[in-house]
């Protein structure tokens, strides 16, 4: 298994808005709005970054009651192998591919979709997988069950799950990654 980290070139990879204070995360966001209004990033609402932190908040304390690590309070993101969507993202787009084995899997969370549908009150079809922060091992058996979402469901057309996310909750292998 390989995690992928897509990004903008001009930024560079593992950035995040919540990992900044918030005047300088809304800030960044609106010159993103401004200087790359092609991108996925520049289409957010003002409430984003609110948002974003409140999903984080939850999947970190879920994740930590299932005996997950969380060095950091802010996650890195990734996805579950490769996702032709998240890959168009970006204006000027690149990722970055790590095996899952470099990784201390106890310190990375994952939900099958991305985390604000997932926890989303809007996505209240019943599926298993709502509002369900899982495990490297738990993570596995459903992907056993449902497959990988792009693989089915890439343009979105059976509803929000289009990739699992995974939360880095440590910079041990990513800073490999940035030259930290």
């Amino acid at each position: 298994m390989y995690l992928y980290h897509y990004f903008d070139k001009r930024s560079g990879p593992f950035r995040s808005l919540t990992a900044l204070p918030d005047d300088e995360s809304r800030l960044l966001l609106g010159r993103i709005k401004s200087e790359r209004p092609g991108s996925f990033c520049a289409q957010r609402d003002e409430d984003y970054i609110g948002k974003r932190r409140n999903c984080e908040a939850i999947i970190r304390r879920e994740f930590i009651a299932k005996g997950g690590i969380a060095e950091l309070e802010t996650p890195y993101y990734m996805t579950v192998e490769h996702s032709p969507w998240l890959n168009t993202w970006y204006e000027q787009g690149g990722f970055i591919k790590i095996r899952i084995g470099e990784f201390d899997v106890r310190t990375i969370s994952f939900t099958y979709g991305d985390s604000m549908p997932t926890f989303s009150p809007r996505a209240n079809d019943g599926k298993e997988y709502r509002m369900t922060v899982y495990t490297y091992d738990e993570i596995l058996g459903i992907i056993d069950k449902y497959g990988l979402p792009q693989d089915w469901n890439d343009d979105g057309r059976y509803g929000p799950e289009r990739y699992i996310e995974a939360h880095v909750w440590s910079s041990k292998t990513i800073m490999k990654y940035i030259g930290g």
